[in-house]
């Protein structure tokens, strides 16, 4: 499917919208594609939220925002989303905070449609005062030193769609990722319908070369859309490397609510889908981004003789 198409059939206002992915291969196309067609009211799930969500928060898309971070990549802040946070201007956003590895239980019971996961890691913390979901239950079995355990347990979250970016499907959908791995499969299974966002379909016989690659199979997948370089400003791994320059002026950017705004209007709106965002950069900016090759040994599957 197109973006638009895919965005137009799985996204509706009120929606429980998962974009999922770590550190590269983000699906900013996905969340821009959001922006064009308007939606509103959303939650959003993304367990590092960052600069897509900020821009999906400035365009007035997102209602309620859950995730167990929010920052700019180590490289500065995310305007809208204090001001939304820390003042309501111009309007409040509900915050549901969890920590990473809550956030990975979540999607876990989400993924195995559990009633909720049980996790040592909230013992001591503070995150059970501003979080009512983070709740105790007696374990069955006894603890360490033999007694009846309380132990945290949080809900499963099950998105009515998750979106992710990956490297490279075939046409059925049998999606590889390689280099930093995230949550994306247990977020996917998580979901009522998943778009997978790649920057290449491949042949089926690439795919059968390396089945240890797939990480997300075919029976998972509702769509693909072939969206290259759509991860921007970070990076896919063996694609196209990291933009440091727009991490460092989103700072900048989001800390004025109407810079923000032209931003959007310039980038966003004022493109037609996310191949004239990639050809308003130019060919000279993304040459800036070019990787060179760090090839994988090959490996011998073997097969029966």
């Amino acid at each position: 499917m197109s973006m638009k198409a895919a965005v137009a059939a799985f996204v509706q206002d009120g929606a429980t919208v998962c974009l999922e992915g770590f550190t590269h291969l983000i699906p900013t196309a996905a969340g821009h594609e959001i922006i064009r067609q308007g939606r509103r009211d959303l939650t959003v799930v993304r367990m590092t939220a960052d600069i897509v969500v900020d821009q999906m928060i400035a365009a007035g898309c997102v209602s309620r925002l859950v995730s167990s971070f929010v920052g700019n990549s180590s490289a500065g802040s995310l305007g809208e989303l204090r001001r939304r946070i820390e003042s309501s201007d111009p309007e409040p956003l509900a915050f549901e905070e969890y920590s990473h590895y809550g956030m990975i239980c979540r999607y876990l019971a989400g993924a195995q449609r559990l009633p909720f996961y049980p996790l040592r890691s909230y013992g001591g913390s503070d995150l059970p005062s501003v979080n009512s979901d983070l709740r105790k239950v007696a374990s069955p079995y006894p603890g360490p030193d033999g007694e009846t355990e309380q132990i945290y347990v949080v809900p499963p979250v099950n998105p009515d769609v998750t979106f992710i970016h990956a490297q490279r499907a075939d046409r059925r959908g049998n999606t590889q990722m390689w280099g930093l791995t995230g949550i994306q499969a247990e977020a996917v299974y998580a979901a009522g319908k998943a778009v997978v966002v790649v920057e290449e379909i491949v042949a089926d016989e690439v795919v059968r070369s390396d089945p240890n690659r797939t990480l997300v199979p075919a029976h998972a997948v509702d769509a693909v859309v072939v969206c290259p370089r759509g991860a921007h400003p970070s990076f896919a791994q063996g694609y196209y490397d990291r933009d440091n320059d727009f991490y460092r002026a989103w700072s900048h950017i989001s800390k004025d609510p109407e810079r923000l705004q032209e931003w959007l209007r310039e980038w966003v709106y004022g493109t037609a889908d996310h191949s004239e965002y990639v050809a308003k950069l130019g060919e000279d900016f993304w040459a800036g981004l070019a990787v060179g090759e760090a090839l994988s040994e090959p490996v011998n599957y073997g097969r029966r003789l």
